[in-house]
């Protein structure tokens, strides 16, 4: 029997949480008395509200864990173990002027496992005029910011240190800068603790679609767990009636149902999926790839689950097609939007509206516009021998907006990423059996934008969330060491 792990799930895969960020203040020891008894104190009471209003900036858009200000090297020691302990995504650096590096140099040595931003702040206005003044005189060392921050630049080159970045910009600028940073350290550290299973094996009618565990695991983070259909088919079993009936009724209270839907078909389709989900979160998993053209589970099972998620408050992100790069793309874009994203493959081109038309058959999440679903026979087995033939599932139109397309496959042991920005149109139901709608590039051609995309080597899969996430992802892209290709 395999372990209920699903309360450390909930516990530690929080896709919608705020970024954890450290906060390390460096500052020059030396300056930290000067200027006492001038209008504007000491060096020391200067960058004390420095540091507060960069911690109150930054604090509207991550969870921040500031330093205090940060002078000798045991004080460095000192703060990369506590960012270690508070388990932070990333850590933000900030030089508040010249200082002596050896803290630096030493933080960089000790702290070598989480992504680390050497950032520097430029001031919106600054006026010295004759620093014979005193208080002028403070606080043109005060403003040396950019001193430190170029002197820092070199001991990072020195230590080629994977997972790092530099940015220089006024706060306004930089915030964001540092958000897509932050926000990008969390989906890896989520992605170490994540699990993609497998129910219950590759598509051997696809090949391209493979990856190596291995090299998932190795390089990625996640680990790969293959679940069976004999355990599908156990669950299946399992599932009290009464809990089957609850979620039958308050699916035909929200969705419209098709006529032709046949209710005991209905209630298999929706067992079916509560094993499946009961049987995925067991293990702790966090993003589920089902085979759901495996010929074993359509023996076994009699139809492909067609609910995921059955509830609203489930995370579980479900995939079709034994596609874990496909998987990948669409937890990815969930891990850096905190959104819905959903997995389609391009169908064909209409060349009439200048655009094109995609999704997929199979799960995908209906939940973000419950408006788009309907309750639908799966017509494309509807006559076919299977014990359910026709169980229905939820037949969803994407709404409508701008989407971020992403496409993740595996090529020479290396992850490849190519993404692009699309207008997914306001559609109709019209494909049956396939999750759909109507997509257009803003510039480029349906032919234009495919060939450029195939020209990358790709397969058919992507996933699509709302809005515009290229940034995150170039940002993400870089520290996980994948290759990426903008398609604009």
């Amino acid at each position: 029997m395999r372990a209920h792990l699903i309360q450390r799930r909930v516990i530690e895969m929080d896709i919608k949480r705020k970024a954890r960020v450290g906060l390390l203040f460096i500052s020059a020891e030396r300056f930290m008395e000067l200027g006492e008894g001038t209008v504007n104190g000491t060096y020391f009471e200067r960058k004390l509200i420095e540091c507060k209003n960069y911690t109150e900036a930054l604090s509207s858009v991550a969870e921040i864990y500031p330093s205090d200000m940060v002078c000798t090297k045991e004080r460095a020691e000192w703060w990369a173990d506590e960012f270690y302990r508070l388990d932070v995504d990333c850590v933000v650096a900030i030089f508040l002027s010249w200082a002596e590096d050896t803290a630096w140099i030493t933080f960089l040595r000790k702290l070598f496992t989480i992504p680390l931003m050497l950032a520097s702040v430029v001031r919106d206005s600054l006026s010295i005029t004759d620093t014979n003044d005193e208080d002028q005189f403070i606080d043109f060392l005060s403003a040396g910011a950019l001193v430190g921050f170029l002197e820092a630049s070199g001991s990072v080159r020195r230590f080629n240190r994977k997972m790092m970045t530099l940015e220089i910009d006024t706060l306004e600028r930089l915030t964001p800068k540092i958000l897509r940073f932050a926000t990008a350290s969390k989906a890896m550290t989520m992605l170490k603790k994540s699990k993609v299973s497998l129910l219950a094996c590759y598509n051997r009618a696809m090949w391209s679609t493979y990856v190596d565990p291995y090299n998932v695991f190795q390089k990625i983070g996640p680990e790969l767990e293959f679940l069976s259909v004999a355990e599908l088919c156990r669950e299946i079993e399992l599932i009290p009636e009464c809990d089957v009936e609850a979620a039958v009724v308050e699916l035909e209270k929200t969705y419209r149902v098709m006529e032709n839907v046949d209710r005991e078909k209905f209630k298999a389709s929706v067992r079916a999926t509560m094993a499946m989900e009961k049987l995925a979160l067991s293990v702790g998993t966090d993003l589920l790839v089902l085979n759901d053209i495996d010929r074993v589970l359509f023996e076994f099972v009699g139809l492909r689950p067609g609910f995921t998620p059955t509830r609203p408050d489930l995370d579980l992100i479900s995939v079709p097609e034994g596609d874990i790069g496909g998987g990948l793309a669409v937890y990815f874009l969930s891990l850096l939007t905190g959104r819905i994203a959903n997995f389609i493959e391009p169908f064909y081109i209409d060349e009439v509206n200048g655009g094109f038309v995609a999704g997929h058959a199979g799960p995908n999440n209906y939940t973000e516009k419950p408006e788009n679903m309907i309750i639908a026979r799966d017509e494309r087995f509807a006559k076919s021998k299977w014990k359910y033939a026709g169980a229905p599932f939820a037949w969803y139109v994407f709404p409508e907006g701008e989407k971020t397309m992403l496409h993740v496959s595996e090529e020479n042991g290396k992850l490849k990423l190519v993404a692009s920005l699309v207008q997914c149109l306001p559609t109709k139901h019209y494909l049956a059996s396939y999750s759909h709608a109507n997509f257009k590039h803003k510039r480029l051609t349906p032919a234009e934008l495919f060939k450029r995309i195939a020209e990358c080597g790709v397969n058919q899969h992507f996933g699509i969330v709302s809005g515009n996430a290229l940034e995150e992802i170039k940002v993400f892209s870089e520290l996980m060491d994948f290759d990426l290709y903008i398609i604009e």
